[in-house]
């Protein structure tokens, strides 16, 4: 599906397509080719067709992997063939605009948590960078590293501010350096006659391999972190000096944990919610170059 799909000259008021409804809005503030890419998947044969026929299926794997991890927590740990697994799926399954919209996920979790740390003041925080641009460099077990960069920031961080007896604030200028202002580089993805699956077809069905191939400890953490989208926009609130952005959470705060079995659809919103901070701090970057106020009352005009 092209561009030429949403075009508005195709508008008919007695049948009006959904797609380009949500092509047209601008209630998130969404990378357009981030945007681009999740309504190709969307309005795809797979995302229509298959996934509702592969879930059912999907969903009783995972209950049968849930009973086998309640009898063996800690074995089998196959994480190496796990991200080798992701990546061969990925790359012989995965259209272009799906694998677009995992590798870019790591960068902008990378760049979320670096732009906390820059406005925090002095605190003792390390996370490893991840920046995958090609499929292979996900088998460097970036998934699980992910989980890792995000609960070690949280509990580096309030470590280092209860220490210093403080919390965060909002600062007199915003440090924005390290959310980036161009697209993000990519290799080339693959693009051959097997290359259908959209993003949320294949979530759903990695997820209970995902809690198959680590111990359940590494996969219960890997879920309850997909939470954690409040807790991140919480700070850049303490930040900004504004809740404006909260209105973009849509995953629960994890002192009240959901099941794992719907890890899949939260991993989707949790996706979808670090690109909606993202792209609100990127136009706020902007805003701060040109000598604008950020008042989130009114991000576009001056």
């Amino acid at each position: 599906m092209s561009e030429r799909a949403f075009d508005l000259a195709d508008y008919d008021p007695r049948d009006p397509d959904p797609w380009l409804a949500l092509y047209l809005d601008n209630s998130l503030p969404i990378d357009p080719g981030a945007k681009m890419a999740l309504l190709r998947g969307n309005r795809s044969w797979s995302r229509r067709w298959m996934f509702p026929v592969v879930r059912p299926a999907v969903f009783a794997f995972f209950l049968l992997v849930k009973i086998l991890r309640g009898l063996s927590p800690h074995h089998p740990n196959l994480n190496g063939l796990l991200h080798r697994l992701i990546h061969w799926g990925l790359k012989v399954f995965c259209t272009p605009d799906a694998n677009t919209l995992i590798l870019r996920h790591f960068h902008i979790g990378t760049e979320l948590l670096a732009f906390i740390k820059a406005n925090a003041g002095p605190v003792d925080v390390e996370t490893v960078p991840l920046r995958p641009r090609t499929l292979k460099d996900l088998e460097d077990n970036v998934f699980l590293q992910h989980d890792l960069n995000v609960f070690n920031f949280i509990i580096q961080l309030n470590a280092s501010l209860r220490a210093q007896g403080r919390d965060l604030v909002p600062v007199d200028r915003v440090d924005f350096s390290p959310i980036s202002d161009d697209p993000i580089e990519l290799a080339r993805l693959p693009n051959g006659p097997l290359n259908f699956a959209d993003v949320q077809t294949a979530i759903e069905i990695y997820t209970p391999l995902y809690a198959l191939m680590l111990p359940r400890a590494d996969f219960i953490r890997a879920s309850n972190s997909l939470q954690l989208d409040e807790t991140v926009a919480i700070y850049i609130g303490k930040i900004l000096g504004t809740d404006y952005h909260m209105s973009f959470v849509k995953n629960g705060h994890p002192l009240v944990p959901l099941s794992t079995l719907q890890a899949g659809y939260r991993l989707m919103m949790h996706g979808l919610d670090c690109e909606a901070f993202h792209g609100w701090l990127r136009l706020l970057k902007r805003r701060q170059a040109q000598g604008l106020p950020l008042d989130p009352r009114n991000p576009i005009a001056a």
